[in-house]
């Protein structure tokens, strides 16, 4: 057998997954994601593939679902809010020292492909992966293959800007990626509790606020009400552009059961559409689906 090994490098931690052919998780371990180099970062990828082989007795085909993407003109990381990844040479210097090719997509990609192809939206043509976390991202599959677009942006729905902004929505909060407005600057748990503090003077937690909102709080739940309304409209753009058969969301936000029931009862007014068939679901792998995903790369698209 020759294992799939799946690798999610997230923020603070980076995982590794070995999958076998039925997509059972044989091996699993995690390591504190460094935060001093780029090149400890390496070392910390090349040491868990490293360590999971001795565990199995057995190469495998690696896969790797990093923040960001891989610039289709140099081959560096573009786009990522790990920032010490941008412009580095990381799929060369992974094979470089793995002697063999590494497979390397966006972490939202890879958790729309986990979800895709055996978790929430399993059976489903196209789906629309969704992540609101500390940043706000997104990938795309079709029929069990992630789309990566002419640009290697494809789903990246967070660095555009929130739809229809009403006077509420003002002034235009500014997204670290230099640009006002943006979806992630809206949706992401930061900017979720950055609005909570702008409207009330209050400084909470999303924890915090979804709690105190289940509880009776007046100015938490107006706060997720506004969340749920700007995410709908966002939302609302992507099922006009992909018409996706299912949207999972995935990150810290997704825990949040009321937007299940909430985002859809809103979302009509911004499709284009005499009816919604769009599912919006949450995920069936949580936070495992980023490590899963990047083990499916080999048979579903990197």
């Amino acid at each position: 057998m020759q294992w799939r090994l799946g690798i999610d490098l997230g923020g603070t931690k980076t995982e590794i997954a070995a999958l076998d052919a039925r997509g059972e998780v044989r091996f699993r371990h995690r390591v504190p994601t460094p935060a001093a180099s780029y090149e400890d970062t390496v070392a910390a990828i090349v040491g868990l593939v490293r360590h999971a082989e001795r565990e199995l007795g057995e190469a495998g085909r690696v896969g790797i679902a990093a923040p960001g993407a891989l610039s289709l003109v140099t081959g560096r990381v573009k786009n990522s809010n790990s920032t010490r990844l941008n412009d580095r040479p990381l799929k060369e210097d992974l094979e470089r020292e793995l002697g063999r090719e590494v497979r390397i997509a966006n972490d939202a990609n890879c958790f729309a492909l986990s979800e895709a192809v055996d978790g929430a939206a399993r059976g489903a043509s196209i789906v629309f992966g969704v992540i609101l976390g500390t940043g706000v991202g997104g990938g795309v599959v079709v029929d069990r293959h992630v789309l990566t677009g002419a640009n290697a942006i494809a789903g990246e729905w967070g660095h555009n800007p929130l739809p229809l902004p009403t006077a509420g929505d003002l002034p235009l909060p500014r997204c670290y990626c230099g640009r006002p407005g943006c979806i992630e600057a809206y949706l992401s748990g930061p900017s979720l509790a950055a609005d909570h503090a702008r409207v009330t003077g209050e400084s909470l937690d999303t924890k915090s606020i979804a709690a105190r909102a289940a509880q009776g709080d007046a100015a938490c739940e107006a706060t997720l009400q506004r969340y749920e309304e700007r995410l709908a409209r966002a939302l609302g753009t992507a099922i006009n552009l992909l018409d996706p058969h299912v949207i999972v969301l995935g990150g810290g936000l997704s825990s949040l059961e009321r937007l299940y029931r909430n985002v859809p009862a809103i979302w009509g007014r911004y499709i284009f559409s005499d009816e919604v068939r769009t599912r919006l679901v949450p995920p069936l792998h949580g936070d495992s689906s980023g490590v899963r995903g990047a083990a499916w790369l080999w048979d579903n698209g990197g």
